[in-house]
């Protein structure tokens, strides 16, 4: 039986080795393979570029005042998304960076995308301007993100 079974190998073997056609269907054989690989990847990556949550929308936060003085105010924040839309229940971060404040300041927008936040900066003795930097954390289990810089608060002297 083993050499049966050895002998059928063998047979096999030299049929293939015999057969000059082997080839002549490779090359079409690998050109269909491609075109329905290629529609297959198509298909996959129209499928994934269509699911909304892989998406990230950035935020940007706009001050108002942008110039101000030091002492005691109200600044406004209004939390917008890239169309200029306003984005509720995100919460403003306001901290000093080289304009000094006691701790950081916080507070969340309401429907208008706006919170209003009440800082009190300094500044030191010979120092003629500074910043306060503004972070927005955004609404939670929503697409948006704060990834890049916002626009700081000037604090300049009198």
């Amino acid at each position: 039986m083993i050499e049966t079974a050895g002998s059928a190998i063998r047979k096999g073997l030299d049929d293939l080795r015999r057969d000059e056609r082997a080839i002549e269907g490779l090359p079409i054989r690998l050109v269909i393979a491609l075109v329905v690989g290629v529609a297959s990847l198509s298909v996959m990556m129209s499928m994934v570029s269509g699911i909304e949550g892989l998406a990230v929308i950035e935020l940007d936060v706009q001050p108002e005042p942008e110039v101000t003085t030091p002492g005691e105010q109200e600044i406004a924040f209004t939390v917008v998304d890239p169309d200029g839309q306003p984005v509720a229940d995100a919460t403003v971060v306001v901290r000093g960076e080289t304009a000094r404040i006691d701790s950081v300041a916080t507070a969340r927008t309401d429907a208008s995308g706006t919170a209003t936040v009440t800082v009190d900066p300094r500044l030191g003795p010979n120092q003629a301007d500074g910043t306060l930097v503004v972070d927005v954390k955004p609404p939670a289990g929503s697409e948006y993100t704060d990834d890049r810089e916002n626009t700081n608060v000037l604090v300049v002297r009198e």
